[in-house]
């Protein structure tokens, strides 16, 4: 419908001004005629009555020139002397009245005038003895030419609409159609054909398109193959992968349970096998009484140690307890303070200078105070340890984004490189024998993260260490 349009607009564009050219022209041509016969009209007229005034006396010449009087359009004829004057003037009067009043013989002419009919021509014709104008009607020249108009319309017409029709059902078998059916067959192509059908047609430029697109959609169609191709490549590489993690995790988790197991093995190994030496000795008897009381005192000490490492290992495997509420939001300036007024009477803190430096403005954070003591604590313990008499230790809060930050940081000799990766794993210490058990940065890394937040060395300090943790801020229900 929009081609058929378009295709109408078209010849409009063409043939109106075509048609009115031509009506224009005709138009002219048939008023030059009428002018001409106008013209021939007058000179006969002229002639006859120039010929009647040699012969005839003027008061005959009266009904003469009555008679010729509208026959052919003719309205008025005067008869003029050689001087110009009037001798006789007759016709209607609007045509009378159009006649000039003086007309000199001097050379043949032609006027417009106009009548009570309309638009005329005055034709003045010399003679031997002066000369006649004669006033022709020109204006019915429009009842000739409508006809003509109307046959030129009509003719016009047809042939846009034979073109119309003609290049319609042209522009439709060879452009359309074609073009439909290449549509048609892209979408096959899309709906999961494997090949596009080009429709055979007799437009070379249809032609060399519907092969450009059978060549675009052949090579549509392999890129999608490669590409099937490569993402089944890539789900096995990936299911290959996810087989080698959960390896690599099994792997892990058994590494995990044997450095567990050879670490607990070692740590209780030693105080078992003093017990075992202790034991032989008191059964095999023969001792003093002090000897056995120093004996039982040593065997005391080893279990003691013994319950320890236990104690440590069971708060490591279970950070928090699942039989008991949700901890408190913790107030870290108040668990700093307490911390401090701990491990100041603490003989390891004696000449250790403790410096604090705490925002005013913390928030409240998910650990409970309790929790955040005892990761305090065994924190500054392990950093009075390292910096040893002399050394300093500073412990430094500070809101963050999440929630706030805590940092201990010393002057210590800091961690061995061989010992970063592995620090907050159980039974890892840096300690001589006997004097850790290398389960305090597990549990505090256990305790943070149940509650998520980090605990991490920084391994940008120069000298000594530091440990940053980061704290998410409470819940708010926790904090009404």
């Amino acid at each position: 419908m929009r081609l058929l349009l378009l295709l109408g607009g078209l010849l409009i564009v063409a043939f109106v001004p075509l048609f009115f050219a031509v009506a224009t022209y005709t138009s002219l041509t048939l008023q030059k005629l009428r002018e001409a016969q106008a013209r021939s009209l007058g000179r006969a007229v002229a002639g006859q009555v120039a010929e009647a005034g040699l012969h005839r006396p003027e008061d005959e010449l009266m009904p003469l020139l009555r008679a010729q009087v509208g026959a052919e359009g003719l309205e008025a004829i005067g008869v003029y002397r050689s001087d110009g004057r009037p001798v006789a003037r007759v016709g209607e009067p609007s045509a009378v009245g159009a006649l000039p009043p003086v007309a000199k013989p001097d050379h043949e002419g032609t006027a417009d005038v106009t009548t009570a009919h309309g638009r005329a021509l005055a034709v003045l014709v010399p003679h031997g003895h002066g000369a006649v104008v004669a006033i022709v009607r020109t204006d019915d020249d429009s009842a000739h030419t409508t006809p003509l108009l109307r046959l030129l319309a009509l003719y016009t017409g047809l042939v846009a609409l034979a073109l119309l029709t003609a290049t319609y059902f042209a522009l439709t078998r060879l452009i359309v159609r074609p073009l439909d059916s290449l549509a048609h067959a892209a979408q096959r192509v899309a709906g999961g054909a494997r090949q596009l059908a080009v429709p055979k047609t007799a437009v070379q430029e249809l032609t060399a398109l519907g092969e450009s697109f059978s060549t675009m959609t052949a090579r549509l169609i392999a890129e999608e193959d490669k590409l099937r191709a490569k993402v089944t490549e890539v789900e096995h590489a990936t299911e290959r992968l996810r087989q080698t993690q959960a390896q690599l995790v099994r792997s892990e988790r058994l590494a995990s349970v044997g450095r567990l197991a050879a670490g607990l093995a070692h740590e209780i190994g030693n105080p078992i096998a003093a017990l075992m030496g202790l034991e032989d000795l008191l059964l095999a008897g023969g001792l003093e009484p002090d000897e056995q009381h120093d004996f039982l005192q040593r065997m005391r000490r080893e279990t003691e140690r013994v319950h320890r490492i236990l104690r440590d290992l069971l708060a490591f495997a279970r950070p928090t307890s699942a039989d008991k509420e949700p901890p408190q939001p913790g107030d870290i300036e108040a668990a700093v303070h307490d911390t401090a007024a701990l491990v100041m009477p603490h003989p390891a803190l004696h000449d250790v200078d403790l410096a604090l430096d705490v925002h005013r403005e913390l928030p409240l954070v998910a650990l409970g105070r309790e929790q955040l003591v005892q990761v305090l604590l065994n924190l500054v313990l392990n950093a009075a340890d390292a910096a040893g008499a002399g050394g300093h230790i500073r412990i430094e809060a500070e809101p963050s984004a999440a929630g706030a930050r805590l940092a201990v940081s010393d002057d210590g000799p800091g961690v061995a490189p061989a010992v970063r990766e592995r620090l907050f794993e159980p039974f890892v210490t840096t300690k001589e024998v006997g004097k850790g058990t290398g389960l305090g940065l597990a549990v505090c890394r256990g305790l943070v993260e149940a509650v998520g937040g980090t605990i991490e060395l920084d391994a940008a300090v120069g000298r000594g260490a530091r440990f940053v943790l980061e704290l998410p801020r409470a819940e708010r229900d926790h904090m009404q």
